[in-house]
């Protein structure tokens, strides 16, 4: 169970983070996205803010904040430009694992090097041929000794190349059946004799994050950076994770599309058409007020989530369904913010455009919709 954030803590660190977004994030957004560059100079106010460690427990330097605060502290990075958040998001994913499932002596090494962002940290999951079958992921890592040996690689990595910390997903019994149990997870740190980044992959929007292929030949690390210290545990061990980053994914989601409903209301009460302003049409109030009751209906789904989380209930179901359904929501969001806009909502004068290239990334990440729809389902027919 999660230390509940009082209302008067959270409604401080939200403000911090709204009055960030404005001062500091927006100004640059279009401009870092268009020409795809990582906003290096955000990360120091990020820092100070507590932006790494807003999760992580307070006894190893963290805000220790709960999931509800961490959802909203999302929505509001991505209101603002949705791949700043992208930073901290696999980011605490590590910190949650390790906090979660670490040795007593990885938690004091990693968490509070984490909370600092002094480790910025990434999850190597996801591989050429392994992304939703995550069970079939080829890298292996070869116990000798005091070390294990890492080969293998990992593709769609975020911060991959500006992290130096990864979750990283390797079978240590490649034979095992079923194939899970012979999966582990290790803290890799960077930089590794044998490690590096390859391709930077060119993406149609969360641009201005690194998103990047690794490669790992015989690179060797340490034992006690096995995750818990007991090898097989890794597959649990990060789909534990996910659910937390499922909850990260929506609220970006909902951030994206209440941006996005921002720019529909404000422009339609600007633009003329027909000799009065286009918001005094019907046809336009009729989608407004669809696009405002789906981003109502998506934060409550991710907060009901969150709170599951926060309480130490079992919430697998309510974080694949509010991950579903607020991304998908993000997604007609954002193509009715544009058609509301017309013409100049197809150009890049406007960040519309960027709302709509940015919110195919919730559908897809941290587990396509296809796959939370049969997440869900089994969960359904479990019971």
């Amino acid at each position: 169970m999660v230390v509940q954030t009082s209302e008067e803590a959270r409604k401080q660190i939200v403000a911090l983070v709204k009055d960030f977004v404005r001062r500091d994030v927006e100004p640059i957004a279009t401009t870092y996205d268009n020409e795809d560059i990582y906003p290096h100079e955000l990360i120091p106010t990020m820092c100070e803010l507590g932006l790494f460690g807003i999760n992580i427990p307070t006894e190893h330097g963290g805000l220790g904040l709960d999931f509800t605060t961490f959802a909203m502290i999302f929505e509001e990075l991505s209101k603002g430009w949705m791949s700043v958040s992208g930073i901290i998001g696999t980011h605490h994913i590590l910190s949650h694992i390790v906090a979660n499932f670490g040795t007593e002596e990885q938690k004091a090494r990693i968490l509070p090097k984490m909370a600092t962002g002094e480790i910025r940290g990434g999850l190597a999951l996801t591989e050429p041929e392994a992304g939703s079958d995550a069970q079939n992921i080829a890298t292996t890592a070869v116990k000798e000794g005091e070390e294990y040996v890492i080969n293998g690689r990992k593709m769609f990595i975020s911060n991959g190349d500006n992290g130096n910390a990864f979750a990283l997903m390797a079978k240590t019994n490649p034979e095992s059946d079923p194939k899970h149990r012979g999966i582990s997870c290790f803290i890799f740190e960077k930089p590794t004799e044998g490690f590096k980044v390859g391709q930077h992959l060119d993406k149609l929007g969360y641009r201005g994050l690194d998103t990047c292929e690794l490669i790992f030949d015989d690179c060797r690390v340490p034992v006690e950076n096995l995750i818990g210290g007991q090898e097989g545990k890794g597959f649990g061990q990060v789909m534990n994770g996910l659910e937390t980053g499922r909850i990260n994914v929506a609220a970006r989601a909902v951030g994206v599309a209440q941006a996005a409903l921002d720019a529909a209301l404000s422009y339609s009460k600007k633009r003329s058409a027909f000799g009065k302003t286009i918001s005094e049409h019907q046809a336009i109030q009729l989608k407004l007020a669809e696009m405002a009751t789906k981003v109502h209906a998506a934060r409550l789904m991710v907060y009901d989530a969150a709170q599951k989380l926060d309480s130490g209930e079992r919430n697998d179901l309510e974080a694949a369904m509010a991950k579903l359904f607020a991304s998908e929501v993000c997604g007609e969001v954002a193509l009715e913010a544009m058609r509301v806009h017309g013409g100049v909502g197809y150009t890049k004068d406007l960040p519309v455009e960027r709302y709509y290239r940015d919110a195919p990334l919730m559908i897809i990440g941290e587990g396509t919709n296809e796959i939370m729809k049969l997440l869900i389902a089994r969960r359904l027919l479990s019971d």
